[in-house]
């Protein structure tokens, strides 16, 4: 596929290429590079803490042992140019263009592409919690089940604890899943009771509209005085982004994300992008759009966009995007599909069992896929 090289200038007018620094490898991240290496010649650097891939929409089987091996950036990354800094961004100095890195060194830019994700928020439930929102997070969480069959308590009822309690109960954990809120709130009434019979297959004790507000080592304490009795709580309710943008001085929501406009440049510093978890994007109406891989690949393909249309000294579009439907897998053998209106609210429409199932697998094998051929489309 023959891709259009667009001429690149750095800071200051100079004919040097253009230096564009990725911060964070996710699937954000990781795509943005790819992305801006085939639309661009400009000097593409990704910086990520840690050497290989995390396919975090496989963290729940990773919990039970049974994920692949996460692929290294060095091989996503040949043949395309992007250099690879397996580094932690500390400081990022606005003014200056550098991002001061743990190990040291720094990263000079005249473009930074701020992809840093999200993570389990430890304030979201206090006590010892486990979460999977980290390969070391669902390596502890697998270390802790391994010495047999366990009494779990998965705080969330949301897609993520949806995935690993039916996940674990799968593999003969006791499974109690404890949500502030009803499936109904996130499913339609077809998709809600598809998943509640699957939950009474497996075993899984579903606990709706309750609050959890404390864990100890005992399990769980509710906020109506009650108790879920556990070895084991996780957490995967609350997921907050890294303080870094906000240390920075870059214009931040409540939650620390980083606010951008229709093209997913910063509203106040227009050399530095944002995308994935860590960005308050929105929809072209205004509605925010929630933390998913489903959300960060179109805008890890949109910022390239927007990197180009800049280095050639035109007017970026904005991101065009539109859900199409949510996907979670119940176990290894059965799943939901649930279709969605463009604004994300759910349609009656749903496929479950096995080709749910298939379905999930196949999305998932393209978001990787994807992550090695940038130009196939991720949005609607």
């Amino acid at each position: 596929m023959t891709v259009r090289m667009f001429p690149t200038t750095g800071r200051g007018g100079s004919r040097a290429r253009a230096r564009v620094v990725v911060l964070g490898g996710g699937y954000a991240g990781q795509l943005a590079a790819q992305a801006l290496a085939a639309r661009t010649d400009a000097a593409i650097t990704l910086v990520n803490d840690g050497d290989r891939f995390v396919q975090r929409v496989r963290l729940h089987e990773a919990a039970v042992g049974s994920a692949a091996a996460a692929p290294r950036f060095v091989d996503l990354l040949a043949g395309t140019g992007v250099e690879f800094v397996d580094d932690r961004a500390e400081d990022v100095d606005l003014a200056a263009h550098r991002v001061a890195l743990r190990g040291g060194g720094a990263q000079d830019y005249d473009l930074l592409v701020h992809a840093v994700g999200s993570h389990a928020d430890p304030r979201a439930l206090p006590g010892p919690v486990e979460d999977v929102s980290t390969a070391p997070g669902a390596a502890r969480l697998r270390e802790r089940l391994a010495a047999g069959p366990r009494r779990v308590a998965v705080v969330g009822g949301g897609l993520t604890g949806l995935e690993l309690a039916t996940e674990l109960a799968e593999h003969g954990h006791h499974v109690t899943l404890v949500g502030a809120r009803a499936l109904e709130d996130d499913l339609s009434v077809r998709g809600a009771r598809h998943v509640r019979r699957v939950c009474a297959r497996l075993g899984v004790v579903l606990r709706e509209h309750a609050r959890a507000v404390a864990a100890d080592d005992d399990g769980l304490a509710l906020a109506d005085g009650t108790r879920v009795a556990a070895d084991v709580v996780v957490g995967t309710a609350g997921f907050a982004v890294p303080d870094l943008a906000r240390r920075a001085g870059l214009a931040v929501d409540d939650t620390g994300r980083v606010r951008v406009g229709p093209d997913l440049r910063s509203t106040s510093h227009p050399d530095v992008l944002a995308i994935g978890d860590a960005a308050a994007a929105t929809r072209p109406d205004g509605q925010p759009l929630r933390m998913a891989c489903a959300t960060g690949m179109p805008q890890a393909q949109q910022a390239a966009r927007t990197v180009a249309a800049v280095l050639a000294g035109t007017t970026p579009e904005p991101l065009h995007f539109r859900y199409a439907l949510r996907c979670v897998s119940l176990g290894r053998r059965d799943g939901l599909v649930q279709f969605v209106h463009a604004d994300d609210s759910p349609r009656e429409t749903v496929l479950t069992g096995r080709l749910a199932a298939a379905v999930k697998e196949a999305i998932v094998v393209n978001a990787l896929r994807v992550q090695r051929h940038p130009w196939i489309p991720t949005s609607a």
